[in-house]
């Protein structure tokens, strides 16, 4: 098979799908591998790098998406490179469906294979290519917040550990699976007061078995949420439904019932937001200010810190897309359920029923086609 990267278009984003080390393992497997010039230069891999690799180097994307029979990625498609994708081209990549219908129509129109990592579960019912970025997200959504609440920022000018005599601040976690926990514990290292929101029992209480004293639990109802918005400094909406829209836990109103400069991370952005007033932003322009309250939207998260973020991400990503190119696409979910999960769009059909469901449109079963 042929497998092809490029270059992310999207703004502030320098993460890449393919490593050199990765080629090198699709090569090893006698497939051949084309990588657009400068793909990886925003995670520090060079072309020559590549090359040494076993990678062709191809000038543009154009010609990468022409030649290639799988595209890997890492974020959606947007809008220029609609036109490039055609059908039968297996696309594997992160797509969000449910948080864009014209993307999501796109992908339907180019008859395309589109298989999307967030929606891939492994024998456990777990996300294995949403874990590293969640984690990373999760990390990431503290040193924002912090960041967020001083003054320069539109903050509170709050420290989150406090000082000597002075109150730590209040960090709010909504959503206690990879990304709330990966919160939660940054929070705690830089010794903040934190309170962590669910609606699983068993999640509440290991986290309550492991870190005790160190941080509240709650049970998530909209209760529970005006009741801890008004103490609150920092918020983190970490909530996720696989495949499926965010829904929105934090409206407009209760904005009117928080501190003037406190801060809202929504990491749920990706899938729409969890947060009634979140419209995604770049990392060029990571905020703004509704009813005096600070909110961080950035989209891709994990793009800043594109090194890490890249090598985490490709080491979860190459086995199933070795698989995908070795066996070839049909054969490999016909083996793997948890892969035949991550196939979002299949020949101009939907058949990931969470976004068929969050926009209304035909849903076909994935079995009926193969």
């Amino acid at each position: 098979m042929k497998i092809g990267t490029v270059k992310e278009i999207k703004r502030y984003e320098y993460r890449v799908g393919l490593t050199p080390s990765n080629v090198k393992e699709y090569v090893s497997h006698g497939h051949e591998v084309y990588v657009q010039a400068g793909a990886g230069a925003g995670a520090s891999f060079s072309s020559e790098e590549y090359i040494a690799a076993g990678a062709t180097i191809l000038s543009t994307a154009k010609e990468v998406w022409g030649t290639c029979d799988m595209i890997v990625k890492v974020k959606e498609p947007l809008p220029d490179e609609y036109p490039l994708m055609r059908e039968n081209q297996i696309i594997y990549t992160y797509l969000h469906l449910a948080a864009s219908r014209e993307l999501t129509e796109a992908m339907l129109k180019s008859k395309s294979k589109a298989v999307a990592y967030e929606t891939i579960e492994d024998k456990a019912g777990g996300l294995p290519l949403l874990r590293p970025m969640s984690e990373i997200a999760g990390k990431l959504s503290i040193q924002a917040g912090a960041r967020c609440l001083e003054k320069p920022m539109g903050g509170r000018g709050v420290l989150l550990g406090g000082a000597v005599g002075v109150k730590k601040a209040e960090c709010v976690i909504i959503g206690a699976g990879i990304v709330g926990t990966a919160a939660m514990k940054m929070a705690i290292g830089l010794g903040a007061n934190v309170t962590v929101l669910d609606k699983s029992f068993d999640r509440l209480g290991y986290l309550d078995d492991v870190f005790g004293s160190r941080i509240q639990t709650m049970y998530s109802t909209n209760a529970a949420i005006e009741e801890v918005l008004p103490t609150a400094d920092l918020v983190v909406g970490a909530v996720l439904i696989p495949g499926a829209k965010a829904p929105k836990l934090i409206r407009r109103h209760h904005l009117k019932l928080m501190k003037p400069g406190a801060v809202i991370v929504d990491v749920a952005v990706d899938q729409g937001g969890c947060c009634e007033t979140t419209t995604p932003t770049y990392h060029d322009n990571p905020t703004f200010i509704v009813d005096d309250i600070v909110h961080y939207c950035v989209a891709n998260m994990p793009g800043a810190v594109s090194q890490t973020s890249t090598t985490a991400l490709t080491n979860a990503t190459l086995d199933y897309g070795i698989k995908i190119a070795n066996m070839g696409l049909e054969a490999a979910v016909k083996d793997d359920e948890g892969l035949k999960l991550g196939i979002n769009c299949y020949q101009g059909k939907l058949t990931c029923k969470e976004v068929a469901e969050a926009f209304d449109m035909e849903y076909t079963s994935l079995s009926t086609l193969l």
